[in-house]
């Protein structure tokens, strides 16, 4: 690595605003790097390196010209591969749209482009969002910085990758169930579920509309939180984005103390089922908050033990609906039957067999079965029930404590060919911790919390639906504390890769 690529994002920042090094220097140590590791990582589908260097000379120019410029202005960026990008591929991970140039933008990356960060790619994703572990990619498996052995979660795990290979400074990812938050605990990084409705989704492909959100990926609080400051904001292109007025993240970050915070530890989500140094390192940051000066109470919300249930008769019923357009007609993938008539019902059926992988064909049958005539009431509409009961266990506790914490998953990163990366029940219920929060629409963050066995483990952190301020009050100076304790997590990576 060198010394430009181990900067974080306001690092980098700082320096491009002092003209210490440029846009075009910082967008091209990137580049270099992931030309020397992407065989080993493959976080990336696609790289965009003339495009983000077209971007960085703009940048540069600009500076020198003296004009006004975003405080992030000339620091790189990753997408993942659901971020519609017009004019450059948008794949989903998924060989239903292999070769899909879109001819629009989204909102996502037009604010990207305004506020002029280059954009280094698009990550590799498990197909459509769906999976945990960014092996259901039809573009071949990403594998964890911390062990190559290991899977670096999912389905954001391109981008979180990405940032754990020094590959990119921030990076742009989606959670529907825990698809941000799971990957940076497997990769010691930091990922943010917003608020829904808090950033645009005009222009992300969809998986399960009531519960995607767009989410920033940095490698530290503080560059999570300028990036989500960046892309949070109304955007009149989707019908439900929030009217709020953003903004104060990255100063809640590097000002705000624990001293007189109450942190509400989920009585559901700290027991039974977690690995032992999952728990250990859990433990350990609590310890380390209570010394900063933080209250740390118990907090009983009896409903999420129903809210993995819930979660997977919801999402997979809107799977079944968004996916539906994919039939071979309107764009992406068309496959005609081999043997006889070429009719709609032919195409569809041999565009859908050819396009999707298992695990989205497993979702949309599970997801059709649930909406189907007799049964939409006994599972949707139920599991819509459970979804009200969340809500509520949420307000209460909430009432309680300013935010709630748990361990962001059971476990550390999994092995490839593991026992549970081949059952997707077991995979299913590594969710537990996450999907709740998409569930009730409330924003959390992950932040690393220490090693067990050599990987990283995830720190959860939740708040109230449109009081994300709060997950970066008190995500900052944990992060403080447990540095001063421990030391920074990624620098343990930082030292392996650097002696390879």
């Amino acid at each position: 690595m060198t010394e430009l690529t181990n900067k974080s994002a306001l690092e980098l920042a700082a320096g491009l605003k002092s003209g210490e090094f440029s846009s075009v220097e910082v967008t091209q140590s990137h580049l270099d790097r992931i030309s020397a590791t992407e065989d080993d990582f493959n976080s990336f589908i696609t790289v965009t390196d003339e495009l983000a260097l077209e971007a960085a000379k703009a940048v540069d120019a600009k500076r020198s010209a003296g004009e006004d410029l975003h405080a992030l202005a000339g620091v790189p960026v990753a997408l993942k591969d659901l971020v519609v990008t017009e004019g450059v591929n948008t794949t989903a991970g998924s060989k239903m749209l292999e070769n899909w140039v879109p001819p629009y933008e989204s909102t996502v990356h037009n604010k990207i482009k305004a506020a002029g960060l280059p954009v280094l790619g698009k990550t590799n994703l498990d197909e459509f969002a769906m999976g945990s572990t960014t092996e259901h990619s039809a573009f071949g498996n990403t594998r964890n910085p911390w062990n190559l052995e290991h899977v670096p979660g999912g389905s954001s795990g391109g981008a979180a990758a990405a940032l754990a290979g020094f590959q990119a400074p921030l990076s742009v990812g989606t959670d529907t169930g825990g698809s941000v938050r799971q990957p940076a605990a497997f990769t010691g990084t930091v990922g943010v579920k917003p608020t829904y409705g808090s950033i645009s989704r005009f222009g992300i492909i969809a998986m399960a509309s009531s519960l995607d959100q767009v989410g920033p990926m940095g490698r530290n609080v503080a560059d999570a939180a300028a990036l989500h400051e960046l892309l949070a904001g109304h955007d009149p292109l989707d019908s439900t984005s929030l009217p709020d007025e953003v903004g104060g993240f990255l100063n809640a970050a590097q000002t705000s103390e624990l001293k007189g915070k109450k942190l509400g530890v989920i009585k559901q989500l700290a027991g039974q089922g977690y690995q032992d140094g999952v728990r250990t390192a859990f433990t350990a940051a609590l310890e380390a908050a209570a010394a900063a000066g933080a209250e740390i109470v118990e907090v009983d919300c009896p409903s999420i033990s129903y809210a993995l249930d819930a979660y997977y008769l919801i999402m997979p019923s809107e799977v079944s609906s968004n996916l539906a357009r994919y039939d071979g007609m309107r764009y992406g993938l068309r496959v005609e039957p081999e043997t006889g008539p070429v009719t709609a019902e032919t195409v569809m059926s041999a565009t859908r067999a050819a396009g999707f992988g298992d695990e989205v064909k497993r979702r949309i049958i599970l997801g059709t079965y649930a909406l189907s005539a007799g049964y939409y009431d006994a599972y949707y509409g139920s599991a819509q029930k459970i979804r009200t009961l969340v809500q509520n266990d949420f307000a209460k506790a909430f009432a309680a404590c300013d935010v709630l914490v748990s361990p962001t998953t059971p476990t550390t990163a999994l092995k490839f060919g593991a026992e549970k990366a081949a059952d997707p029940m077991a995979l299913y219920l590594g969710d537990v911790a996450t999907i709740p929060a998409n569930l009730a629409g409330i924003p959390g963050l992950s932040l690393p919390a220490g090693l067990a066995d050599g990987l990283p483990v995830g720190f959860q952190i939740l708040a109230p639906a449109r009081e994300d301020i709060k997950l970066y009050e008190v995500a900052g100076p944990l992060e403080a504390a447990l540095e001063s304790t421990g030391g920074r997590v990624l620098d343990t990576l930082a030292e392996g890769l650097n002696a390879k």
